[in-house]
């Protein structure tokens, strides 16, 4: 394993430094604002349980990993510092095969997840479903959530939702005029007015019939956050401490940005934990959320129904022009390829650079936070690809005697 020891950044390390929404940040106050939004924005605390599951060193240490893009082969510390990482861990059968810090991060550091929350509030629908709280994805939404009566949202099912497949129409980017939806969205969460979100999310109109084409929404995530919270009767952020924190053995509190004081968790973004305890939420995907202590929290089956498409809309190649990708249940899916080393990998994708990789076949997670100077990079993220696969085939022989 590899010292985990913090990268010394003292020019960005000063939580006054922090700014108020990290959609307004510059290269040289992001990582103290991704660090810090218990600060700078109203959030709950996600308790953690009394048992923290174990992160043993693997055999194998990826210490001296080399990998290669574009014909010149770079080692971990020039790939961390390219990509502006804050951290990088790498876990093979539950145990760390690599583990390092940048960006004046250490291993007590929070970070902020951007978009990987999708895919934990997504867990919690399973969760959810496991406990009967939810009945069946193909329940109707205003089932849980009445507000949505006379909306678009109307008759829609949790499963479509999950998918991104609802229909009602959503600009998650800027079109020519600067206009988009999410814009709207971060409008209403500065307003702090209770409800603010929801409202704008019942007055979208419906642009195609559900489950026929898939459109990335952040509202939509945010919808199963508070769908899930109205089944339960609880906070989602304690629900999460319940199923997913606790059981996973997280190592410390993590904290949900809410849309207003004391109000709901945002479902598409918001989750601030330290870089183990992502490792460790995607160990409990990777193992079918059958947690460490035995209790299981997921439905049996629920890994690979959520972490694969399950519909022509959401297949390979289907979500937009150019990709490859599938999409599962707030998963993006990796498509087969010859070598066979990523078949069957999803993962949690977030703006910046944060990223949570499962890989069932060859019992593999990968956490990633950065700080990437713009919310996407096609660059940094082939390159860490091949970090990623590099990692997998490594893994896969036995460590010299």
């Amino acid at each position: 394993m590899a010292n985990p020891a913090p990268t010394n950044a003292a020019d960005d390390t000063d939580p006054e430094r922090a700014a108020p929404h990290h959609w307004n940040t510059t290269p040289e106050n992001q990582a103290p604002t991704f660090r810090n939004q218990d600060q700078v924005w109203p959030v709950r605390v996600i308790r953690r349980g009394d048992a923290v599951r174990p992160l043993p060193p693997h055999a194998r240490s990826l210490a001296d990993l080399t990998f290669e893009v574009g014909g010149v082969r770079l080692g971990l510390s020039d790939h961390m510092a390219r990509r502006r990482m804050a951290g990088l861990l790498i876990l093979k059968h539950g145990e760390i095969a690599l583990e390092r810090y940048g960006m004046g991060n250490g291993p007590e550091s929070r970070w902020t997840s951007m978009s990987t929350a999708k895919s934990i509030t997504a867990t919690l629908a399973g969760a959810a479903l496991h406990d009967g709280a939810i009945g069946s994805l193909d329940d109707r939404c205003e089932q849980y959530l009445p507000r949505l009566r006379g909306s678009a949202y109307e008759g829609v099912t949790i499963r479509n939702l999950l998918r991104m497949c609802s229909g009602v129409a959503w600009r998650e980017h800027d079109d020519a005029d600067g206009r988009s939806d999410c814009t709207r969205l971060v409008k209403a969460m500065v307003s702090r007015w209770p409800g603010s979100v929801l409202d704008l999310l019942c007055k979208l109109p419906r642009a195609q019939p559900q489950g026929t084409v898939f459109n990335y929404s952040t509202g939509e995530s945010y919808l199963i956050g508070a769908l899930v919270a109205a089944a339960t009767a609880r906070p989602l952020a304690d629900y999460c401490a319940e199923t997913i924190w606790g059981p996973a053995g997280m190592e410390a509190d993590g904290y949900w940005q809410l849309d207003s004081e004391g109000g709901m968790e945002l479902g598409g973004f918001g989750v601030s934990a330290r870089l183990r305890d992502f490792g460790r939420f995607g160990q409990l995907v990777l193992e079918d959320g059958e947690a460490f202590n035995g209790r299981r929290v997921l439905p049996p089956g629920w890994r690979d129904l959520a972490g694969q498409p399950d519909s022509a809309a959401t297949d390979f190649g289907r979500l937009m022009p150019g990709s490859p990708l599938g999409y599962g249940y707030q998963w993006w899916v990796m498509p087969h390829l010859p070598d066979g080393v990523s078949n069957g990998t999803f993962s949690a994708n977030g703006d910046y650079g944060q990223i949570i990789v499962v890989n069932p076949a060859e019992q593999v997670v990968v956490a990633i936070q950065s700080a990437w100077r713009q919310p996407e990079d096609g660059a940094a993220g082939l390159e860490i690809v091949a970090m990623i696969r590099a990692a997998m085939r490594a893994l896969q022989t036995e460590p010299a005697s």
